[in-house]
């Protein structure tokens, strides 16, 4: 090729190409990748360049290498070779090689350009003149080769073929060649879409459908349907998830699906239908409080709290104004029932405040109480906690209160925080006792609040104990819970 030393033109009596593997468009994560093989002669010197996979998804890592042959004894150096791309694939970082006949030539710091602002990018390496030259030369057992490798990007247009090629400069002139081939045609994503189970369907109340796609990009719709009716729609965030707050409006089953309808980048998908039961709409309900009469500082007052519709669940929390004074299980009978000792004279405005339960909402009620000064010439009492040892969740532990003066009778209501977990009388011993069965580990402060009872007033003891897991959780239940674990120290607090 002595005779063209300044450029390679692309005489068309002395270029031929042969193109090997078709271009087939697949879509993401589909078997049987076709490699792209263009080869082509211009003076003596003959290209042959191959496209791993010619049709790629989003994220395939695909590689092109060129390889430079000679069919005259006229030697060629090679200097230069700059690698032609679409500006959506994105050069992989450290995979520009060379090899040739003596083996790898060295490749450090490639110029890269994403993008020259014509949709084209391009990788260029440079070999020494003098040193690391790349010799060309007929006979060698192997060819000089240039490989470099590209990841392809979200916005590679679909179904569109994306030209490739390259330049390159040598002892002999130079060759452009810059849109000669392979090129590469990526197939939308495929997508697959997955709707959650939906728990605890309910007429009138909204329910929170969520879809996750694989495949599609955030901002992308999804379309979520009852049957065959449209309920609504959401995008996806970056997490792949589109959420759609669904509020049924007829009881009965539901079957439920998820639609992404796909975009220029991606293929549609649906999920598979999820069925749900939606139950008939919360019932309302209503809480009464009533408090016994002759309420006086320091003597017990029952309070009881009166939900409708009757059935036991749910709690009521009792407050007297700010203060929150217990939380108490509704029992069966719809009632809950709370012994309420005042320390202060005057008017109170109390609160009962009923949680809810399955199938009902809640509700609360308030009324005043007026409570009168605490008797004349009454008589202090003290209430004490007895150590507790074992404590462990799902497992009885006894707990005992005693009160002196001992023969005055009355009750004493046991607390765990301020869940009340038991009511007993106290005996003729001054005791009064509860199984007491906890249902999570950790630090607890438990009190015991005497009612008071004739001319006795009312006092209280407040103590904390360490409870141990059960024993699904590993804890050796004949071994206590330690030095912590195993006392619940008294505070000696009374009124």
């Amino acid at each position: 090729m002595a005779h063209r030393v300044m450029t390679r033109g692309m005489a068309a009596c002395a270029a031929t190409t042969t193109a090997v593997g078709a271009l087939t468009l697949l879509g993401a994560g589909q078997a049987g990748a076709e490699t792209g093989t263009i080869m082509w002669n211009d003076g003596s010197s003959q290209f042959t360049r191959t496209v791993s996979n010619t049709s790629p998804a989003e994220g395939d890592t695909i590689t092109v290498s060129t390889k430079f042959e000679r069919n005259s004894w006229t030697d060629e150096f090679i200097y230069n070779i700059k690698d032609r791309h679409a500006a959506c694939l994105t050069f992989v970082t450290g995979s520009a090689k060379m090899t040739g006949n003596d083996g790898d030539y060295p490749v450090d710091n490639p110029e890269v350009k994403a993008d020259e602002g014509n949709g084209q990018g391009y990788v260029r390496v440079a070999f020494g003149v003098t040193d690391w030259s790349v010799q060309n030369r007929p006979g060698f057992h192997r060819s000089p080769i240039f490989t470099v490798q590209y990841r392809v990007g979200h916005d590679c247009p679909r179904g569109t073929a994306l030209t490739s090629g390259m330049d390159y400069g040598g002892s002999l002139g130079s060759g452009n060649y810059g849109t000669r081939g392979p090129s590469i045609t990526v197939g939308k994503n495929t997508s697959t879409t997955v709707l959650a189970p939906v728990q605890n369907g309910r007429v009138g109340v909204a329910t929170t459908l969520s879809a996750t796609v694989t495949g599609g990009a955030a901002g992308d719709p999804v379309t979520f349907y009852d049957g065959t009716s449209e309920l609504g729609s959401g995008s996806l965030g970056d997490n792949g998830t589109a959420t759609y707050a669904w509020t049924p409006a007829v009881k009965g089953a539901h079957t439920l699906s998820a639609k992404y309808a796909g975009t220029d980048a991606a293929a549609g998908s649906q999920s598979a239908p999820v069925t749900v039961q939606v139950s008939e709409q919360n019932t309302g309900s209503t809480v009464s409080l009533t408090a016994g009469s002759g309420a006086q500082v320091g003597r017990s007052v029952t309070l009881t709290a009166t939900v409708s519709p009757a059935a036991a669940g749910g709690t009521v929390e009792i407050r007297d104004g700010d203060t929150s004074l217990a939380t108490i299980p509704v029992g069966g009978d719809g009632t809950a029932i709370y012994a309420w000792t005042p320390a202060t004279a005057g008017n109170h405005l109390l609160q009962a405040a009923f949680s809810g339960r399955d199938g009902v909402t809640g509700s609360s009620t308030t009324t005043q109480v007026a409570v009168a000064d605490a008797p004349a010439q009454a008589t202090d009492s003290t209430t004490t906690l007895s150590p507790i040892s074992g404590a462990q969740v799902g497992k009885a532990t006894t707990v005992t209160a005693t009160i002196k003066p001992g023969n005055a009778g009355g009750t004493v209501t046991f607390k765990d925080g301020n869940t009340v977990v038991g009511t007993a009388q106290v005996g003729g011993d001054g005791k009064a006792t509860i199984p007491w069965t906890p249902a999570t580990a950790g630090q607890r402060t438990l009190t015991a609040e005497y009612s008071g009872a004739g001319s006795v007033n009312a006092s209280s003891d407040r103590a904390s104990t360490i409870v141990a897991p059960g024993a699904d959780g590993g804890v050796d239940t004949g071994s206590g819970t330690g030095s912590l674990g195993s006392l619940l120290g008294s505070t000696g607090s009374s009124k």
